[in-house]
C-alpha cells in the first residue's frame, strides 16, 4: 500500500509541476478511453473522473465502448479508435489474454497505452520481458486488497466461523481472479470457516441466484458469499431472499452502485467493498498527458476502497464513493 501512496503521490507532483504549462501547449492531446463496457455505473463514474482531468489539462477525452464485457466486442471498438489516431489510448481490457495481440497494433501506430481497472498479462508493464509488459502503466484499485477487505469484513460479519463461497463471472478477468485470490488468502487466518468451490456465472444474475439455491441445497450451514462484481452480487443477495435467509446468510459485494446501496439500505447486502473508479479515470488520464508532455510515469498507480454497510453508508465521506449513473 506505500508504494502504491508513493505511486500517486509522485504523479501529483509531476501533474502539479505540469498544470501551469498545460495552457501554453501548442497542441491539444485527444486521450480515448476505452471502458470494459459502456453502460455499468463503475465506468461511467471513471469517464466522469477522465473528463475533470482532461478539462483541467486542456485535453480532448474519447469515450468509445461496447456495451458489454466481452473481448469479442471489445476488440473492433479498440480497432475503431486505433484509426482515429488518438494520442493515448486508455483502456480496460476485458480479458488478460485476448486483448494482448489487439492493443500491439496501437503500439504499433505509435499510441502510447495505459491499462485501467483491468490488466493484460500479468499487469507487470516496462519489465522487458513477456508480450503483455508494453503497456506504460496499470492504474486500478488493488484487488487482491479489495478481496482481502471483503474476506475479513464477511468474517466479521458471520462472527468467523461457518461455510462461504466467491460467486464469481469466470476465469480470465484480471480484476475478479484477483479478489477471489485475494479474498481465499485472508480467509486462511480464520481456521473455523471454510471456503467452498467457487461458482462462475457468466456475469448472469440470474444464474447466480441459481447457483447460491444449488449451493444452500448442499450446505444448509452456509454462513456467507461474497460477490466479487456487481452481478455476481445481486445475484447472490437475490438467491439469499429467495431462500428466505436474509439476516442470517450474509452478502459481501465488490462495487458501490445505487443498486447495491439500495440493497445495503433494506438488509439484502450486508458489506460493500467501493472501489474509486472516479481517481482511476482521473489519474489515467493525467499519466497519459504526463508520458504526452514528457514526463516519466509509474508503470503502477494504485487507487483506494471504501467500505459500505448500513451503519455508514449514508455519512458523507461514505456516501461520495456511490458510483454515479
Amino acid at each position: 500500500m506505500r508504494k502504491l501512496l508513493t505511486a500517486l503521490a509522485a504523479l501529483a507532483i509531476g501533474v502539479g509541476v505540469l498544470a501551469v504549462p498545460a495552457q501554453a501547449q501548442d497542441k491539444k492531446f485527444t486521450i480515448a478511453l476505452i471502458p470494459g463496457l459502456t453502460t455499468d455505473a463503475f465506468y461511467i463514474t471513471m469517464r466522469k473522473g477522465a473528463e475533470a482531468a482532461a478539462k483541467a489539462v486542456g485535453a480532448e477525452l474519447v469515450f468509445q465502448g461496447a456495451p458489454d464485457f466481452n473481448p469479442v466486442t471489445q476488440t473492433p471498438v479498440l480497432d475503431a479508435v486505433i484509426a482515429r489516431k488518438p494520442d493515448a489510448i486508455l483502456i480496460a481490457p476485458t480479458d488478460k489474454v485476448q486483448l494482448v495481440q489487439p492493443l500491439k497494433k496501437a503500439v504499433d501506430a505509435g499510441i502510447p497505452v495505459i491499462t485501467v481497472d483491468t490488466f493484460i498479462g500479468t499487469g507487470q508493464y516496462q519489465t522487458g520481458s513477456g508480450d503483455a509488459d508494453f503497456p506504460l502503466s496499470y492504474v486500478a484499485s488493488d484487488n487482491l486488497l479489495g478481496g482481502r477487505m471483503a474476506a475479513d469484513a464477511l468474517a466479521k460479519a458471520i462472527g468467523g466461523k461457518g461455510k462461504v463461497y466467491v460467486s464469481n463471472v469466470k476465469p480470465g478477468v484480471s480484476t475478479t481472479d484477483q479478489r477471489e485470490e485475494g479474498f481465499k488468502e485472508e480467509m486462511k487466518k480464520y481456521p473455523d470457516i471454510t471456503v467452498l468451490e467457487t461458482q462462475f456465472n457468466d456475469d448472469d444474475a440470474n444464474k447466480a441466484a441459481s447457483q447460491f439455491q444449488s449451493v444452500y441445497a448442499r450446505n444448509s450451514d452456509l454462513a456467507g458469499v461474497f460477490g466479487a462484481n456487481l452481478f455476481s452480487a445481486l445475484g447472490a443477495a437475490n438467491g439469499v431472499q429467495q431462500a428466505g435467509q436474509s439476516g442470517k446468510i450474509r452478502v459481501a459485494a465488490f462495487d458501490a452502485p445505487t443498486s447495491i446501496v439500495d440493497n445495503i439500505k433494506s438488509g439484502l447486502v450486508d458489506i460493500a467493498i467501493a472501489q474509486h473508479p472516479a481517481e482511476i479515470g482521473y489519474f489515467g488520464v493525467m499519466a497519459a498527458y504526463a508520458h504526452l508532455t514528457g514526463q516519466s510515469i509509474p508503470t503502477s498507480i494504485g487507487t483506494g476502497f471504501t467500505e459500505m454497510d448500513k451503519s455508514n453508508v449514508d455519512q458523507p465521506e461514505v456516501a461520495r464513493f456511490i458510483y454515479q449513473n
